[in-house]
């Protein structure tokens, strides 16, 4: 036995509708930890968050960037990046951590990394606003956090300020 459905069933079902659409998660909380970082929070008080207060050590001798000098095109900027480390259980890279100083938001780019992964190196495309410093943050497993950084020059900005 088939029902028709009707008029008066129609609008009970579109009006749940619409109250369902309204019980969508916010913007910001779809963002995830994103939601944390204010519209343009400066790259230190980003490097101050994600280091948690512990001082952060020169670590150009130990990370290599490979990035053009200059970017046709800030939309998609090419950039591997190679951690030298044993990546033993005992010594190895966390985390890595990608920041544009000159974009709204400076984190881009976070990769954890366990042993298992045998190597500290990820390449990936950036966004960048504008010129300048590309840094680079690795976090080690004794809590010690190396960076190194990189200028380039973006002819054409690949994102909005």
């Amino acid at each position: 036995m088939s029902r028709a459905l009707t008029r008066r069933a129609w609008l009970r079902l579109a009006a749940l509708g619409a109250v369902g659409a309204g019980a969508r998660p916010t913007a910001a909380r779809a963002q995830g930890h994103l939601a944390n970082l204010a519209p343009e929070e400066p790259i230190a008080a980003t490097v101050l968050r994600l280091s948690g207060g512990r001082p952060v050590k020169d670590g150009a001798a130990l990370i290599r960037i490979e990035m053009p000098l200059i970017a046709e095109d800030g939309a998609s900027v090419p950039i591997a990046v190679d951690v030298q480390s044993p990546m033993t259980p005992e010594s190895h890279v966390k985390a890595i951590y990608i920041l544009a100083e000159k974009n709204p938001r400076p984190l881009n780019v976070k990769v954890s990394l366990t042993p298992a992964a045998g190597q500290a190196s990820v390449a990936t495309n950036l966004r960048l606003a504008d010129s300048g410093a590309v840094r680079v943050l690795a976090e080690m497993s004794d809590g010690t956090f190396l960076t190194a950084a990189r200028d380039v020059r973006v002819t054409v900005a690949g994102c909005a300020a």
